[in-house]
């Protein structure tokens, strides 16, 4: 297993080299000048020079690339001129927010999905299967910001059950203390109930909207993974042999359909994680996704670099996630990865 880990790491320096030097390259030819931008319509063109030169920005594209690099090395990832503030410590600060807005999202979709898409399997052309195609259709046909907006409207003004989709938190409730910097978890472990509730309330829409969306691709290959492993030779030996339904279904089946349904979750975290930026705006969610293009519309350099570099680092700790779970359920991937 430790091989496995230390190969994949190894495995993974190339990409990440590669990752840094596509979005120092993308950044550069993204178009606007973001001295101009800070220095206003007003600044004279000396101004806008002088900020240039204080950005390093009138050095040749090598000269700051070594420099970003360096600073890299140093974990240092610049400091964004929309807040002031240095992009790390941004990034620490908005990153628990997508991950907890995510993770709830993609475990409200596999507590459906996959279930869904097992009992679709089992009963071919029944209304489960029927039910399960159309939640699908649905699910992928319609825009998550169309569907947080449709549920704002609904369940917040329409009905009055949901709290204002201002944030995290609504304004007269504390923060819990940082320990996770998750606001569920954090507010656990500190046994307050009421900011959970709180917190969980604020999380309730904003993650049945990135669920809706998730649930689609996971009902999907289930059920298709479901059906291909319940026509070949081996289930049916199992139901020959007298074994009983359920036995059948998730003890042999099930597990054997399990990998691409893994793979599936894993890349449906990964994409959502990096694309939920229109259900952070919906919700006014204070995560990474909105931080990042914020930063992209007032050419922004150094938030956008740091947002691509962490997205894909997470993607890469996501992989080796994946490869770790493909050794639980079968053991004789190791031997040939």
């Amino acid at each position: 297993m430790w091989k496995l880990v230390i190969r994949r790491l190894l495995d993974a320096v190339p990409s990440v080299i590669g990752v840094v030097i596509v979005t120092f390259l993308l950044t550069r030819a993204l178009p606007g000048d973001p001295a101009a931008y800070f220095a206003g319509p007003a600044a004279s063109q000396q101004a806008v020079e002088e900020i240039r030169a204080k950005l390093g920005l009138n050095r040749s594209l090598p000269e700051q690339f070594v420099l970003y690099v360096r600073d890299l090395a140093r974990g240092d990832l610049g400091v964004s001129l929309s807040t002031g503030q240095p992009v790390a410590n941004e990034i620490v600060a908005r990153l628990p927010a997508s991950l907890e807005l995510t993770l709830l999202g993609v475990v409200l979709a596999a507590l459906i999905a996959i279930p869904l898409g097992v009992l679709a399997a089992s009963r071919p052309n029944s209304w489960i299967d029927h039910a399960c195609r159309a939640l699908t259709t649905a699910g992928v046909s319609l825009p998550t910001f169309f569907t947080g907006l449709l549920l704002v409207y609904v369940f917040y003004y329409l009905l009055g059950w949901a709290p204002s989709p201002l944030g995290r938190l609504d304004p007269f409730t504390t923060p819990p203390p940082g320990i996770t910097h998750f606001y569920l978890i954090d507010s656990l472990l500190a046994r307050d109930l009421r900011t959970f509730w709180a917190a969980l309330t604020q999380l309730a829409l904003p993650a049945i909207t990135l669920g809706l969306f998730a649930l689609a691709p996971l009902a999907r290959m289930t059920r298709a993974s479901m059906l291909g492993t319940l026509s070949s030779d081996f289930v049916r030996t199992a139901r020959a042999s007298g074994l009983s339904r359920f036995t059948v279904t998730y003890t042999y089946a099930f597990r054997n359909a399990l990998l691409p349904v893994v793979t599936t979750l894993g890349m449906v975290f990964s994409f959502l994680l990096g694309s939920n930026i229109l259900v952070e705006k919906v919700f006014a969610w204070p995560g990474i996704g909105s931080f990042a293009i914020e930063a992209l519309v007032a050419s922004d350099y150094a938030p956008v670099q740091g947002f691509v570099l962490t997205m894909a680092l997470l993607y890469l700790a996501l992989n080796l996630l994946i490869d770790i779970f493909y050794n639980l359920i079968d053991p004789r991937i190791g031997f040939a990865t």
